[in-house]
């Protein structure tokens, strides 16, 4: 009984409270805010230094931070993922989109495999490792962020050709499908080498199929609901499409 008692104290004093979480978080957003002003300066993505400031809070860094929940750092990394999809999606043209859509998809789907390839054997013959792992590692680097596309682009006053522009943004917003599949598809096999080729066919299909699919189909609900809905306040709609 002392002992339970003992460990749940322990528990207590080792989690945060949801003050100190909404403080902690508020602070880090805080920072990673001011120190766009300084890479500016520097020449740097603003995401460089969101980065940086992650890392120095981190164990090894000044804040000695200790998180290694998996979990919640994919549902984290799943919804911000989204969010900056989605963004950029609301800030790009329809226009745009037909006018590179064909170039934009070539390299978000051959352009990443092609990259993740010779990444792979690269990193296998450079590092020492076997072969499946190696292209594992160029599966993770093989696409193209999003969101730093979309920084350096609209926020660096980098100036490009329309067509090149739009080219870049609507490939790096496309080309994660085929990079997680990739990453995936290869975990899958370090894990089970016996896995045959066709799990991995059908995994392809279902994923890519389906959510082809769902989000035409919610898109186009979304805009027919949007289009006949009348709310009194403006503000809710961002609120209703997101």
């Amino acid at each position: 009984m002392h002992r339970q008692r003992f460990i749940h104290l322990q528990i207590k004093l080792i989690m945060p409270t949801i003050e100190q979480l909404i403080l902690l978080i508020s602070i880090l957003i805080l920072l990673g805010i001011f120190s766009s002003k300084l890479s500016a300066r520097l020449g740097l993505p603003m995401l460089v230094m969101f980065l940086f400031i992650g890392m120095l809070a981190g164990e090894d860094g000044i804040g000695k931070i200790t998180f290694d929940n998996v979990n919640v750092s994919y549902a984290v990394g799943s919804l911000a993922l989204a969010l900056i999809l989605f963004d950029g999606g609301l800030q790009t043209s329809v226009k745009s989109i037909r006018l590179v859509w064909k170039p934009s998809f070539t390299l978000a789907t051959l352009g990443v495999l092609v990259t993740a390839g010779v990444t792979g054997f690269a990193a296998a013959y450079i590092l020492g490792v076997p072969l499946l792992e190696g292209l594992l590692l160029g599966a993770i680097v093989g696409s193209t962020d999003a969101a730093a596309v979309f920084s350096l682009l609209r926020n660096a006053g980098i100036y490009l050709n329309e067509r090149l522009q739009s080219t870049l943004e609507i490939e790096s917003a496309t080309n994660d499908p085929t990079a997680i599949f990739l990453t995936v598809g290869l975990l899958q096999l370090l894990m089970n080498p016996q896995a045959s080729g066709s799990e991995l066919i059908l995994l392809f299909f279902s994923q890519m199929g389906i959510g082809t699919v769902v989000g035409l189909s919610v898109g186009w609900v979304s805009v027919k609901i949007i289009n006949k809905i009348k709310l009194l306040a403006t503000g809710l709609y961002p609120v209703l499409v997101a």
